[in-house]
């Protein structure tokens, strides 16, 4: 599977359904990664930037973002890391997965961060504007 990270952002209408993980509602840019994300020790959870070597991410801030990855991977604390980071007002607005696994659910839960998945985030490109819905699954690329 691959993201859509190097294409220009697109202004067509698009309606995704998934899966519910996190409700709430969110409306913003989205930045993608075809990579997964580490929030324990890959975010600066004070500054929201990526700090993992290598990652196609590494320097971009994901503060106020819909953050759109394929799953998450690493430590447990990362879900406590991901509610430190709506804390200091550097968490993003949303998330939307491919597959969400047990550590992005709980954090996103933990810190009311609207989280969907089974989306086919190859579609996304960074800059979209989305609006998520969490409690519906659904994520919708907006003008």
């Amino acid at each position: 599977m691959t993201a859509n990270t190097q294409e220009q952002p697109s202004t067509a209408p698009m309606s995704l359904r998934g899966r519910s993980i996190c409700t709430g509602k969110a409306e913003g840019n989205a930045l993608v990664t075809t990579m997964g994300i580490s929030f324990f020790g890959g975010v600066d959870p004070d500054s929201g930037v990526v700090v993992e070597k290598g990652h196609e991410l590494e320097g971009q801030t994901i503060a106020g973002k819909v953050l759109v990855f394929p799953s998450g991977k690493g430590s447990t604390v990362g879900s406590y890391t991901l509610y430190r980071l709506r804390k200091a007002g550097k968490a993003p607005i949303a998330i939307v997965n491919a597959e969400c696994e047990p550590i992005t659910a709980v954090g996103c839960i933990i810190a009311e961060i609207p989280c969907v998945d089974q989306i086919p985030i190859e579609q996304i490109a960074t800059g979209d504007r989305l609006r998520v819905d969490g409690g519906d699954g659904q994520v919708e690329r907006v003008q």
